[in-house]
């Protein structure tokens, strides 16, 4: 059994999991390894497993997908049959009863929040993400029925705007410029629900919400329909992290550089669309 980390840009595509007739970055990953000959039905390959399931739009900097393989199968040679925007990077040998999924001790998202200082109380701000923190039933939180009960971790740490500054705290956010990079973790999460936490904890920033409204939230009544919390919006969002204990990933130094220079292209070109739009409004204004 081989597990690869896995990176992608979600923004093109309609989720992880496949769905008909639009594309999913498991169709990819399942493209690339047919055209392989790692396995050849219509089905899946053998003891195959991912992860999670992002939702359209979200992106991952550590997607694990996990699958019988050949010891060939490098993350360089399953870069040769993906798109650009799904790289492989790093890969582990594991277990023969290894599971993607049940297996993962934990999970990491961070969100990337366009939150300038003059919109949001970051004082009314960290105190949501501290009263959303722990063991809680989320059934308001998600479209999910059952299994609700979940415990994340929201603290809140501010640091000064260096954008280039690593994270080394646990669950934690800081601000940089406009932005608040929201970091949560977990051992699972149901269906959207960390954009749920950051939209509500947001609400309770800007105002439009009071912090007695988590109480609610968290009550176990179901919320009425006009008080029910949306979901933020996915492309800021990134599964981050996966934490498997057991396994040691190795980096695949090829594979990396070449999946640093795609996505380096690929925030180049979204830097210069940004400025066109920046010209747009500043022309009209």
């Amino acid at each position: 059994m081989r597990a690869f980390r896995v990176a992608y840009d979600g923004t093109p595509y309609y989720g992880f999991q496949r769905q008909p007739d639009v594309p999913t970055v498991e169709d990819a990953i399942f493209d690339a390894l047919r055209a392989l000959e790692v396995f050849a039905d219509d089905h899946r390959p053998a003891g195959y497993a991912a992860a999670g399931r992002t939702d359209a739009g979200v992106s991952a900097l550590a997607q694990t997908v996990a699958v019988e393989a050949p010891d060939w199968l490098t993350p360089r040679a399953l870069n040769s049959q993906l798109p650009e925007t799904v790289r492989a990077w790093a890969h582990a040998d594991a277990p023969e009863d290894f599971h993607a999924t049940h297996h993962a001790d934990s999970r990491t998202y961070t969100y990337h929040l366009h939150a300038p200082p003059d919109t949001v109380d970051d004082e009314r701000f960290d105190a949501a993400l501290t009263a959303l923190s722990g063991p809680h039933d989320f059934h308001n939180l998600t479209p999910d029925d059952d299994h609700t009960e979940r415990a994340p971790t929201l603290e809140a740490v501010r640091e000064s705007g260096n954008e280039n500054r690593d994270a080394d705290r646990e669950g934690e956010v800081e601000r940089e410029s406009d932005y608040l990079l929201v970091t949560v973790r977990a051992g699972g999460f149901c269906r959207e629900l960390v954009r749920r936490l950051v939209s509500l904890a947001h609400a309770i920033g800007t105002g439009d919400a009071s912090l007695e409204k988590i109480d609610r939230v968290l009550a176990p009544a179901p919320l009425p329909g006009h008080e029910g919390v949306p979901p933020a919006p996915p492309e800021p969002l990134v599964l981050a992290d996966v934490a498997y204990p057991d396994l040691a990933f190795e980096r695949d130094a090829e594979a990396a550089a070449s999946a640093r220079e795609i996505f380096d292209r690929r925030r180049t070109e979204q830097r210069t669309a940004a400025r066109i739009s920046r010209q747009l409004r500043d022309g009209v204004g």
